[in-house]
Parts: C-alpha cells; sequence; structure tokens
C-alpha cells in the first residue's frame, strides 16, 4: 500500500442487520426481517408479552362472567330466537364485558408505544452488532417513556383537530342548506384534504420523531424539530417505504388473523352459549398475534429509516463505525 493512501474498511463494516451506508428498499426490507430474527426476544417478545398482558383483562373478565352466570348467555339466545330482548342484567353485562376489552385494548396501545420506543434502542445496537436483551431494551427507555407517550398523546390531539376541522364545514353544511349535495361535496374534498394532512403529518412530524427522541435524549417537541429536519426532501421516499411496509404487515397479519376469527366464529355457532366469549377470545388472540407481527417489523422499518436519514444527512455511519469497533475514535 502508497504511503498517504486510507487503508479500507474491512468486510465487518456490516456487523450487525445492517450495511452501514446509506439503505435502499431491499436494504430496508431485509434489515428489518434481520433485526427481529437477530433480536426476537426484544422485538416479538415484548409486543407479545404486552399484548397478551392487556388482552387477559378482557378475556378473564368475559370468561368469568360466562361461566359464574347468565348475563352473557342471551349472545346466543339471540342467535337462536333474534325476537329475544335481553334484560337489565345483560344489558349490564355486555357493557362490563365490552368496557374490558377497550380496557384491555387502550392498555395494548399504550404498551404499543413503549415497544417502539424499545425497539430504537434495539434497532441501534443491532445495527454495529449489539443484542440487547429484554430488559436492556426495556432499562434504555427509561427517563424517556412519559416523553414518548406524550408525544403519542400530542400527536393524537393533532390529528382529532384536524378531523374537527374537516368535519366542522361539512356540519354547518348539512344544517344550513335544505339541499344535501353542498355537504356531501364539501364533505368527500374535506375528506381527501384530511387523507393529505395526517399523511404529511405522519411523514413529516411524528414518523422519525420516536426514534429522535429515544436515541437523542430529547424532549418532544425537540424530537418532532428533528423529524422535521430529517425528513426534508425526503418525503415521497419516507412514505413509500412507510406505506410499503404497513401493506406487508397488514396483509400478514389478516392472513393469520381470519383463521382465528373463523374458528371463533364456528364455536360460537356450535355453542351458542359461549358466543360471546368466543368472539372475545377470538379477537384477543388475533389482537396479540398482529402485535407480534405488526409493532416489531412497523418499528424495525421506522427506525432503519431514522438512521438511513442520519447516515444520507449527516455521515452517521462513522459514529457507527466507531460504536461498532470499526474505527477508532
Amino acid at each position: 500500500m502508497q504511503p498517504g493512501w486510507a487503508q479500507p474498511l474491512p468486510p465487518a463494516h456490516k456487523p450487525g442487520a445492517i450495511p452501514l451506508r446509506p439503505l435502499g428498499l431491499g436494504d430496508m426490507l431485509d434489515g428489518a426481517f434481520r433485526l427481529v430474527r437477530f433480536n426476537p426476544g426484544a422485538t416479538v417478545g415484548a409486543s407479545v408479552l404486552v399484548a397478551a398482558v392487556a388482552m387477559a383483562i378482557p378475556l378473564g373478565v368475559t370468561a368469568a362472567m360466562t361461566f359464574t352466570g347468565d348475563s352473557l348467555e342471551w349472545f346466543g339466545a339471540s342467535i337462536e330466537d333474534p325476537a329475544y330482548s335481553p334484560g337489565g342484567s345483560e344489558v349490564i353485562g355486555m357493557l362490563v364485558a365490552f368496557g374490558s376489552f377497550f380496557l384491555g385494548s387502550i392498555l395494548q396501545a399504550i404498551g404499543a408505544i413503549l415497544v417502539a420506543g424499545m425497539i430504537s434502542h434495539v434497532a441501534h445496537a443491532a445495527a454495529i452488532g449489539r443484542k440487547l436483551t429484554l430488559g436492556q431494551a426495556w432499562a434504555a427507555t427509561h427517563g424517556s417513556r412519559w416523553r414518548l407517550i406524550g408525544l403519542a398523546l400530542l400527536s393524537g390531539v393533532a390529528f382529532a383537530l384536524l378531523l374537527a376541522v374537516a368535519t366542522t364545514p361539512v356540519v354547518v353544511l348539512a344544517l344550513v342548506v335544505d339541499s344535501p349535495v353542498p355537504a356531501i361535496l364539501v364533505g368527500v374534498l374535506m375528506f381527501l384534504l384530511l387523507i393529505v394532512a395526517a399523511l404529511f403529518m405522519t411523514v413529516r412530524l411524528y414518523l422519525l420523531a420516536v426514534p429522535a427522541l429515544m436515541l437523542e435524549r430529547t424532549g418532544v417537541f425537540g424530537a418532532i424539530g428533528r423529524a422535521w429536519q430529517l425528513s426534508a426532501r425526503q418525503f415521497w421516499r419516507l412514505f413509500g417505504i412507510w406505506l410499503l411496509a404497513a401493506i406487508i404487515v397488514g396483509f400478514a397479519s389478516q392472513i393469520v388473523a381470519f383463521p382465528i376469527s373463523l374458528v371463533a366464529s364456528v364455536v360460537g355457532i356450535v355453542q351458542p352459549d359461549l358466543y360471546f366469549l368466543a368472539t372475545i377470545a377470538g379477537s384477543a388472540v388475533s389482537t396479540v398475534v398482529s402485535a407480534a407481527i405488526v409493532t416489531p417489523f412497523s418499528g424495525a422499518v421506522t427506525n432503519l429509516q431514522y438512521l438511513d436519514q442520519r447516515i444520507r444527512k449527516e455521515s452517521y455511519e462513522v459514529e457507527l463505525m466507531e460504536q461498532a469497533g470499526l474505527l477508532s475514535r
């Protein structure tokens, strides 16, 4: 080697799940699968654990009400006799069962948000060839958990405001104009604008904010600012990869959930007294199975997009190589 020439990087410039360079679409998808396979415990395991604990609430409540009383038997009776009218205790039982499922769904959503934060640390570690345990990934989120929940709540409020802005003129037109045509036309237009605005906000303000908040230890608004900075002039690239990943996980989760729902429906028809329990059980199991697919893969893709943007705009691969021990500091 001639003096003055830099020594080339060794073949280990891919120390972990991804090559430390700007990533293409294939790198993203392959890297997401590799990341999940590299550390299934802190990705799939965490998602399944959270979903299983959350769904145990409605499943336990419904099972207890099914086998210790008759407050849910009217679902079976209504199948055999459509004219059957439930009594007060049966309506209360239904409300309690649905309420427990709603509570479980809320807890599962909060848990999924926290798991997404864990996956940020798992993805960063996997990129440099390190494997975090479930406990280490959880510990890495210490100090950022409430900010992460705050970011999700702020995003929810923003989307709710968008929805209010979009529906207000439609409601006003429906009230003050006799003909429904103007309200329908404006409703279609506002719906399209709402979709565009929601997608823009998701890609530019939220998509990369979660990994930025977790890995850069910034605040909620600082993370949103970083997401805006990193996604500048990259909207269509980020949107396309995000949409493709959403289609993949949506299709996969539906394939898995369909037979579960089918079995639950058959059980409910064969055993009418267990109809409601079978329905809740099918929904709970489908939620757990979907969580095992959606959260890990989607989170992996999002975090690889974050790393890719930092590599493209900030030469972040140099820092990653130093952390992996490929370069001396």
